[in-house]
């Protein structure tokens, strides 16, 4: 579809929708008003902390986070293209000082650069087509400041409203093409004298939880962006580390082929058995609040609702573990399990939200683990534990093999010592740190056999070549652990 001719059909199919500028008529949905008061607070509690921020609202409507931005933000632009939309947000929100209110299609806006901290936008995107949309991502990267946030939601794969509808032109996307068209736009500086752009890395990705209570509809999506320098270098070549991960170690195809190894559910060392055996050390209660950094599938979230009757939030930066997870979501029924795209070194929390949090072999990606570990010890309540399985490292120097390993993949290790200590670093108390690497070595022995039983099966499913890349990875960890490069860490902490 031709621009222009997107832009007329948007405007006349919201034209048929905005006679009367009610709450219904914008949400399209006969039960707008029941839903939007679980949806604002629930969208609210996803943003950043507002005080100060200037603040960019696309597709304002009559103002639903209008009145709640204003009370908060230095300043509010409100934006809508349907005049009495705008008209009845005015009305209701033009008291504020710190309110502008302009009628303009968000195709034809221009603010200078670092004009905003934040851009907030609802069921905007949906109606651009892509080029539009790509026009528009490059564009609010130079309306942004430097570390600024977008916030977006969109309907995603089909409509959620149930208002009649002569014709419906709305581009329903997969959460995957928004995740490529919005991290693909670089904004180049010319003046910093830097060869990396600004562009935006994904701080968290998420169903809306109103529309499943509610509707039983997974299918509203909402995302955290954040604008941030580029480094493709510390990405192997990739734009954003998520990326990196999603095309390589992380595909759909090499999650599922490490699934096949460690079993339904799981893609860390031991599967199910050393999950139980963790996870029932936290002697967790019903009703208590976990956080899974590096959820992967969520086999262990799924085991902790089910077992212990926790309510687990599984994070994962990789969008095709999460999306898997939330297809077996499905199958399993556990209301109490959420998941989301996430950036842990990103994500905003408030004090004292989780009891447990806990994470296997995952924050060997991320390099400032101190800062980290700070940020779990605040994510905590008093009495909160912390929980974590990690690959770890020998004393340097390390065999040219494995330095290699360690680069490709984009590892940041630490001898189990030194990341007790970071731990401790963290204000954390009763630390263990144990090197679990005889447990380690025992698991992949285990998991060696277990592939030869299942050879056949397993090349039937997916090739001999990844038969081959499996089995060559397994022995290769063996090897490096008994050169003593390659370490297994178990580490327990509470916030006391």
């Amino acid at each position: 579809m031709e621009n222009g001719t997107t832009r007329v059909t948007m405007t006349k199919f919201w034209q048929e929708h905005s006679e009367q500028a009610t709450v219904e008529e914008m949400m399209l949905d006969s039960n707008a008003k029941i839903i939007s008061r679980e949806e604002v607070p629930e969208i609210l509690a996803t943003l950043p902390a507002l005080g100060g921020l200037r603040v960019l609202e696309l597709g304002a409507g009559i103002g639903r986070y209008t009145q709640h931005l204003v009370k908060v933000a230095s300043q509010v632009t409100a934006v809508d293209f349907m005049q009495k939309f705008l008209d009845k947000n005015k009305e209701d929100n033009g008291h504020h000082g710190n309110a502008e209110f302009l009628q303009a299609d968000a195709m034809q806006l221009d603010f200078p650069k670092n004009s905003f901290d934040l851009v907030f936008s609802n069921w905007l995107f949906m109606y651009l087509s892509d080029t539009e949309l790509l026009s528009l991502a490059g564009r609010m990267l130079d309306w942004l400041s430097p570390g600024g946030f977008l916030f977006f939601r969109e309907s995603c794969f089909h409509q959620s409203g149930d208002s009649d509808r002569n014709f419906n032109p709305t581009l329903y996307r997969s959460p995957s093409q928004y995740n490529h068209l919005l991290t693909s736009v670089e904004q180049d500086d010319p003046a910093s004298g830097d060869a990396q752009g600004s562009g935006f890395e994904i701080v968290m990705n998420k169903s809306v939880q109103t529309y499943i209570k509610m509707k039983k509809n997974q299918n509203q999506l909402c995302w955290l962006l954040q604008k941030v320098r580029r480094n493709c270098s510390a990405n192997q070549g990739f734009a954003t580390f998520q990326q990196f991960l999603d095309s390589q170690q992380y595909s759909r195809r090499g999650i599922l082929r490490y699934e096949k190894i460690f079993g339904r559910g799981f893609i860390s060392t031991g599967g199910a058995r050393t999950t139980e055996e963790f996870v029932d050390m936290l002697a967790l209660n019903p009703g208590q609040r976990v956080l899974d950094v590096g959820c992967g599938i969520g086999g262990g979230d799924f085991y902790m609702a089910r077992k212990f009757g926790a309510s687990v939030l599984g994070i994962d930066l990789s969008f095709n573990m999460v999306e898997i997870a939330m297809e077996r979501s499905v199958e399993e029924n556990l209301p109490s399990v959420q998941f989301e795209v996430g950036d842990a070194t990103r994500r905003l929390f408030p004090e004292c939200s989780f009891d447990v949090v806990y994470s296997r072999d995952t924050i060997l990606h991320i390099a400032d683990k101190l800062a980290l570990f700070k940020q779990f010890y605040l994510w905590l309540k008093p009495g909160g534990k912390l929980l974590i399985s990690d690959y770890c490292c020998g004393e340097k120097p390390w065999a040219p093999a494995f330095q290699d390993y360690v680069k490709q993949r984009g590892y940041i290790l630490y001898t189990p010592p030194q990341y007790g200590k970071f731990l401790e670093e963290a204000g954390f108390g009763r630390v263990r740190a144990e090197d679990r690497t005889a447990q380690f070595v025992e698991v992949i022995k285990e998991e060696l056999g277990r592939a030869e039983t299942l050879r056949e099966e397993f090349i039937q499913e997916f090739s001999e070549e990844d038969y081959s890349y499996i089995v060559k990875g397994w022995r290769e960890k063996l090897q490096r652990c008994e050169q003593g490069d390659q370490r297994w860490g178990l580490f327990y902490a509470e916030r006391l």
